[in-house]
């Protein structure tokens, strides 16, 4: 997977440095109440699952494909990966948004893959 570098929101650059560590799982990436995927990931994911392909941002100019699933009810989902033989990895937030705000204004919420 070619994953672009420059120019990417601080929560993509988090992203990008998790999804490097992952490579040959899809990784779900908490985003407040859901679990998103980006890239090659959240191509092959809203193909499995029936999910909506969309996007979000741009990195170096072109657009994100990203998908998601309501992390309520992601367990149903993350089994059907793993069912059809994916390995997935699942990225959490480790904090609130209002406790990284504490940590100062441009700080981004903690996250790590459990």
């Amino acid at each position: 997977m070619n994953l672009i570098r420059e120019k990417n929101t601080p929560v993509m650059e988090q992203y990008l440095n998790l999804k490097a560590q992952y490579t040959d799982h899809l990784l779900f990436y908490r985003l407040g109440d859901f679990y998103e995927l980006f890239f090659d990931d959240a191509i092959k994911a809203a193909k499995l699952l029936n999910i909506v392909l969309t996007k979000r941002g741009n990195s170096n100019g072109q657009e994100i494909p990203m998908c998601g699933v309501p992390a309520h009810s992601s367990e149903s989902y993350l089994h059907k990966l793993i069912d059809l033989g994916f390995k997935v990895a699942i990225c959490d937030q480790l904090e609130t948004a209002d406790e990284a705000k504490k940590r100062g204004y441009k700080s981004i919420v903690k996250r790590a893959v459990l």
